[in-house]
C-alpha cells in the first residue's frame, strides 16, 4: 500500500541524542483497558474498576510490561502485585534494529513494535503463563515500500467483539488499520490507509468507539474518529479540534492520553498540556475550561492513573503530576510537582497503582497514592535495563 512520503532514515548519533530525539514521537502507552476480573456484580467476566484497588472485587491474571530498547531488544517483566508492584525480568528477543516510535498489545494475546526504517512491523505471541514472547510466523510484516509506521495503537483487549482485534499504526499523514488473525498475522483492512494529515500520536478510547491523534499541521490541534465495527475510521464532525492561544511554531501535541471522559495531550514545544471532554455518545472534543495548563520543559509524554494524570518533561528531566477534576477535566498541579524524576516514556498498571518509568538508569517503579498522587519508589527501582525506551503492559484475563 503506497504512501505520500518516502522513509525517512534514522542516524545513529549519540545515545542520549537518539533517546531524547525518541522522546518527541513517543505515543503515550497508558491504561486503555479495562481490567479483567471475576466478580458477581461483573457480565462476561469483566468490570470496570474505579480509583483505588478496592474498587472492585478482582481476581486479576499475571500482569507483565513490556519495554523496547535502543539495542533492538524487546525486554519482558512479570509484574508482582503482591511485592507492591515490583518487576521481575522474563528475558528479551529481538525487535526492531532501529528506534521504534510503537509498541502495543492487541487482545492480551499478541504484541507488536514498529519499525519505521524498515517499513514494518514485528509482531510476538505472549504465554498466557509466563509472559514470554515468541516471534510470530511471517513477522516482521511490511507495511508498504513507502509507510513509515510510527505510534501503534488497539482497543482494550477485553471488549469481546472482532473490532478487538485490531491494531492502528501512524503513518505518513494516515492511519495505518490491520485485522489480526487468530495466529496474530495482520492484514490491512478494505479502504486502508485512512484519512490525512496525522501526527505523531494515536490513541484507543477505552470503549473502542473512538480514535484519537495528533494533528500534524500547525497550530496543531486533535484529530476525532468513529471506529465501526469492522474498525474502519470516520472524521468526527468538526475534526480537528483546534487549541486556542497557541503562539509557539509548530506547537503540536505529542503524547496522547484518553481515559474515556477527557483526552490530554503534550504540547512539547509550548510546555502545556491540553485538556478537552469527550461529548458523550459523539467522539467530538470540547476544550476544557483553563486549557492548555502549564507543564515543565519539553513534556512528550502523558499518562493516566486513576484521578491523576502524569507528563514526562524531556528537557528538564522531570516529571509533572495534575489532579484530574472529574467533573470538567480541569488539572490541578500536585504538591510538590514536578517530580525529579528523569524519563523518556511510561505507562501504569491498569488500576493505576504503580507507574513506570523508562529511563537512562534502568525502569523506574513508583507507588501511586490514591489520595494525593504522590510517587513513592517501589523497592528495588530502578530495575536493570539496558536503554528502555517505550512500555506497555498487558494483563491476562483470570480463567
Amino acid at each position: 500500500m503506497g504512501k505520500l512520503m518516502p522513509i525517512n532514515t534514522l542516524g545513529t548519533p549519540a545515545k542520549l541524542t537518539v533517546v531524547t530525539t525518541l522522546s518527541l514521537i513517543l505515543a503515550s502507552c497508558g491504561t486503555n483497558a479495562r481490567l479483567a476480573c471475576n466478580a458477581s456484580n461483573s457480565s462476561g467476566g469483566t468490570c470496570i474498576c474505579g480509583s483505588g484497588p478496592a474498587a472492585c472485587p478482582i481476581s486479576p491474571g499475571p500482569e507483565f510490561l513490556y519495554a523496547t530498547t535502543i539495542g533492538g531488544q524487546i525486554l519482558a517483566f512479570s509484574i508482582d502485585q503482591n511485592n507492591n508492584g515490583a518487576l521481575t525480568a522474563i528475558g528479551s528477543v529481538p525487535g526492531p534494529t532501529t528506534l521504534s516510535p510503537g509498541l502495543t498489545a492487541v487482545s492480551n494475546q499478541f504484541l507488536y513494535a514498529s519499525d519505521t526504517h524498515n517499513s514494518q512491523i514485528d509482531g510476538f505471541s505472549i504465554s498466557q503463563t509466563t509472559g514470554a514472547l515468541t516471534a510470530l510466523a511471517g513477522s516482521p510484516f511490511s507495511t508498504g515500500t513507502l509507510s513509515v509506521p510510527g505510534a501503534l495503537a488497539a482497543p482494550p483487549g477485553d471488549l469481546g467483539s472482532p473490532a478487538s482485534s485490531l491494531l492502528y499504526a501512524a503513518d505518513s499523514a494516515t492511519v495505518d488499520t490491520f485485522t489480526i488473525n487468530a495466529a496474530g498475522a495482520p492484514t490491512a483492512l478494505s479502504g486502508s490507509p485512512f484519512l490525512p494529515e496525522v501526527g505523531f500520536s494515536i490513541v484507543v478510547d477505552p470503549s473502542g468507539r473512538f480514535l484519537y491523534a495528533s494533528d500534524d499541521d500547525p497550530p496543531g490541534g486533535i484529530f476525532a474518529f468513529t471506529t465501526d465495527s469492522t474498525g474502519a475510521l470516520t472524521a468526527v464532525l468538526n475534526s480537528p479540534f483546534t487549541i486556542p492561544g497557541q503562539t509557539v511554531a509548530d506547537s503540536l501535541p505529542i503524547g496522547i492520553a484518553d481515559n474515556g471522559s477527557y483526552v490530554y495531550a503534550a504540547l512539547s514545544q509550548a510546555n502545556q498540556i491540553a485538556a478537552f471532554s469527550i461529548v458523550n455518545g459523539t467522539g467530538a472534543l470540547s476544550l476544557v475550561p483553563g486549557s492548555p495548563f502549564s507543564a515543565g520543559t519539553a513534556p512528550t509524554a502523558v499518562v493516566m492513573a486513576g484521578n491523576f494524570l502524569y507528563a514526562t518533561n524531556s528537557s528538564d528531566g522531570t516529571i509533572s503530576g495534575y489532579s484530574i477534576n472529574s467533573t470538567n477535566g480541569v488539572l490541578t498541579p500536585l504538591s510538590g510537582s514536578p517530580f525529579a524524576i528523569a524519563g523518556f516514556s511510561f505507562a501504569t498498571d491498569y488500576l493505576g497503582q504503580h507507574l513506570y518509568v523508562a529511563g537512562l538508569t534502568g525502569i523506574q517503579a513508583f507507588s501511586v497514592d490514591f489520595t494525593s498522587g504522590a510517587l513513592t519508589p517501589v523497592f528495588g527501582s530502578p530495575f536493570p535495563a539496558i536503554g528502555p525506551t517505550l512500555l506497555t503492559f498487558v494483563q491476562i484475563p483470570p480463567p
